[in-house]
């Protein structure tokens, strides 16, 4: 959806508006209105995202996220994963060779992981794959980074 068509209506609401008055009036509503426009342009995301939040909340199972990229709002849906994390990486999204790891976690860890994996119908090394690229994600958030 573009924004800037919503915007400039705003615009040029106030500026039809501020035409009943003198030309001081008009230059100032033109300035008031450029001034406004990127304001207008997050209330709008604004309401679009608590929209996406009340829609969310009514499907249940999958999850509507709005998100803006340049002056267009953009909106996609996610199904939810039954752990409410995000869908552990494609094999195109993964790139570098695969290496292998021991690890070793205590009985009652390792059969808690190996219950989680099976919830989630994987495998427990994917569950575990899964779980350190998440905690990646999450950590690089933490650092104002993109993550993946």
């Amino acid at each position: 959806m573009d924004l800037n068509a919503h915007t400039a209506r705003l615009r040029e609401e106030l500026i039809a508006a501020a035409a009943l008055g003198d030309e001081k009036t008009q230059a100032t509503a033109a300035a008031l209105a450029a001034a406004v426009e990127s304001s207008s342009r997050l209330v709008l995301l604004s309401a679009l995202s608590e929209l996406a939040a009340e829609i969310s909340t009514e499907l249940g199972d999958r999850t509507v996220h709005v998100r803006l990229e340049g002056t267009d709002a953009k909106a996609d849906v996610r199904k939810n994963t039954p752990s409410g994390a995000e869908e552990p990486p494609t094999f195109e999204e993964m790139t570098g060779d695969i290496s292998r790891v021991t690890l070793r976690l205590v009985e009652q860890l390792k059969s808690r992981a190996e219950e989680a994996a099976q919830q989630n119908g994987q495998s427990l090394n994917s569950w575990l794959s899964g779980a350190v690229s998440g905690a990646l994600k999450d950590q690089m958030r933490g650092y104002g980074g993109k993550g993946w």
